[in-house]
């Protein structure tokens, strides 16, 4: 593996001449571009202030509720997580400087992230490929069917009994409209997920891939560390080896490095996302082609 020492903006020279020289596209994120554009799930500050009752029984961020919790405490902590991650109304700058600096090339989504930051900042929602689910949906947890459901909805009715002194819902727990059994987000977390909701776009995705055999393709990948390799990482990788005429952008503070086999058309960029994205969005005049270099 290789690793760059660049700095954003030597990083920023470089990719603009490679986006500039591409045909296509392929933009792929992991939780690292979340985190840069302020929705970090290990900001035990961000977790104080919005889940108080569970940061007094010893939990420190949003990675550490994985543990058993009461179903009263553990709907309370999805409505507002959701709520906040997902329904936010606010524009995200940072996803919104990366759909600025792709505006006009022909170019994909697919990433790990489940909280719609790329559809609701200026991405085409029928060019983002979320293979790891939606935080906008919800499913039976057995599954009794392939079926899913708007969380919105969920969320709504659960925040009006939603207690933040003891972190608890009162009202009705969420069933499976189908059966009346438990429902859970769906996410991919285990063999019971229900991926139905994302094939179309997994398909589309393959035949746009597809189309590109032969031509000038950058990837750009943000934030896509070890947690889950198999789904953003190494298929960047793998697209990279496939096509002789791809280049590879990896942008990571703590893993850049990059295969050493895909040397001279990889760039391995050690900073977060919106110290590379500032540098990029820093008005850059052309050359002036009367000045001999």
């Amino acid at each position: 593996m290789s690793k760059s020492t660049l700095d954003p903006e030597a990083a920023a020279g470089t990719i603009r001449t490679w986006l500039g020289e591409a045909d296509h596209v392929l933009i792929t994120a992991g939780a690292g571009l979340s985190a840069a554009a302020g929705y970090d799930y290990g900001d035990e500050d961000r977790f104080r202030e919005l889940f108080p009752a569970l940061h007094r029984i010893g939990l420190r961020s949003r990675y550490l509720v994985g543990v058993p919790l009461p179903p009263e405490l553990w709907w309370g902590y999805w409505a507002v997580h959701i709520d906040d991650i997902r329904f936010s109304p606010d524009p995200n700058p940072l996803y919104q400087q990366l759909s600025s600096l792709v505006d006009g090339k022909d170019h994909w989504v697919m990433t790990s992230n489940v909280d719609a930051l790329f559809a609701r900042n200026g991405f085409d929602p029928d060019r983002i490929f979320t293979p790891q689910g939606d935080y906008g949906r919800y499913q039976c947890t057995t599954p009794c069917t392939t079926a899913t459901w708007d969380t919105q909805p969920l969320v709504a009715q659960l925040l009006t009994t939603y207690d933040p002194a003891t972190g608890a819902v009162t009202g009705p727990l969420p069933s499976c409209p189908n059966c009346g059994g438990e429902v859970e987000i769906n996410v991919r977390i285990g063999p019971e997920f229900v991926d139905d909701p994302y094939l179309p776009a997994g398909r589309r995705l393959q035949d746009w891939l597809g189309s590109t055999v032969g031509t000038r393709v950058l990837i750009l990948e943000f934030g896509a560390g070890f947690n889950t390799p198999g789904v953003i990482r190494r298929p960047g990788e793998h697209l990279t080896r496939q096509n002789p005429h791809t280049r590879f952008v990896r942008v990571n503070p703590t893993h850049p490095e990059t295969p050493d086999d895909l040397a001279g058309r990889t760039l391995s960029v050690p900073v977060g996302a919106d110290h590379l994205l500032d540098a990029l969005n820093v008005p850059h005049p052309a050359p002036d082609p009367t000045v001999a270099s």
